[in-house]
């Protein structure tokens, strides 16, 4: 199949594929929403087949289901010389393999298991790059918050979970909800998600539960809104700033938005560039990715903002200490 290329920026929006003309090839840029979001928008707007192109080098992920056109993803090179041809031929030799990825599932020995309150961050990062901060700094700090909260009695249990192959679609958190029994579904009261909690020229981004910012895909299901206002209340409590961000699926939380959960967290940003607004509110600079490493080889520890993780981690305490019912037993979770 041979067809012009025609590059719409990230995909995500019907606007983004004004102008485009069915039948050529999209190229969109990875982020800002799921793939299966990307190929949707580009079917519906007629075309042949979408690629996908990688901030830098190897290209993993996958669209969690079958979809209608042809799909490829390609490292930032490749992706260049794509757009810049006269002609594309879409041909792709496709090997399966059956691969085993693992989540990791702890709760707390005490606390109601019927109103049970989860939290959860992937463990998982790309093959370009080591992932200090997407996802090491959330996976480190509910690690630390499960240590702390052993030690505690909570009246609601707490359960954590550190998801695999996030990176890869979201597969280790679906398979975890799409697993459970109905019964079981029903005892979670609501699932808080961490992921990039320390990026060097970070927001504090919290998810839009009511979709009060009428940004992106709406608001969560019942019940997030008092998760986004407890969020909401520990910054005014700090006199920090913070933001919306919008529930766009590109977390773990999405399985359980689709199951119906309430669900909320924090995000300090990835690939997204700082607006100038952001940057007067938040410090660092306008102009400039939240986080320049984003999936690349140089996401190591120089990358990892400590102040950025330190409220993250402090305000995810926080809010389980609020739901869970143990009062201000539990200490800040980044504190010595």
């Amino acid at each position: 199949m041979t067809a012009k290329p025609d590059r719409v920026g990230m995909g995500c929006d019907d606007t983004d594929f004004a102008g485009f003309e069915p039948g050529a090839v999209a190229v969109v840029d990875r982020g800002l929403c799921t793939f299966g979001t990307k190929a949707a928008r580009a079917s519906a707007a007629g075309a042949k087949a979408l690629v996908v192109v990688n901030q830098g080098g190897a290209f993993d992920g996958n669209t969690g289901a079958p979809q209608k056109i042809p799909i490829v993803g390609v490292d930032a090179t490749q992706g260049a010389a794509v757009a810049n041809a006269r002609l594309v031929t879409v041909a792709t030799r496709t090997e399966i393999r059956r691969m085993t990825s693992h989540n990791v599932i702890a709760q707390t020995r005490t606390g109601a298991t019927h109103d049970v309150v989860m939290v959860g961050a992937h463990l998982d990062s790309v093959e370009a790059g080591p992932g200090l901060n997407d996802n090491g700094s959330g996976s480190a700090a509910i690690l630390e918050i499960a240590i702390r909260m052993a030690a505690r009695y909570p009246d609601r249990a707490v359960r954590f979970a550190w998801w695999g192959a996030e990176e890869l679609g979201l597969i280790g958190s679906s398979y975890y909800v799409n697993t459970l029994p109905a019964a079981e579904r029903a005892k979670i009261d609501m699932y808080l998600n961490l992921d990039m909690a320390a990026s060097p020229n970070h927001i504090f981004g919290i998810y839009d539960g009511d979709d009060s910012d009428r940004v992106g895909e709406g608001p969560g299901p019942a019940g997030s809104a008092r998760i986004e206002r407890a969020f909401e209340d520990f910054f005014v409590s700090r006199h920090l700033p913070y933001t919306g961000t919008d529930f766009s699926g590109r977390s773990d939380y999405g399985p359980f938005i689709e199951a119906g959960i309430p669900a909320g967290g924090l995000f300090t940003g990835a690939e997204g560039l700082k607006t100038q607004d952001q940057a007067n509110a938040f410090g660092g600079t306008a102009g400039v990715p939240f986080d320049s490493c984003y999936h690349r080889e140089c996401d190591n520890l120089r990358n990892v903002n400590a102040y950025a993780l330190d409220v993250s981690a402090d305000a995810v305490a926080t809010v389980i200490t609020t739901f869970a019912g143990i009062g201000n037993e539990m200490q800040s979770a980044s504190s010595p």
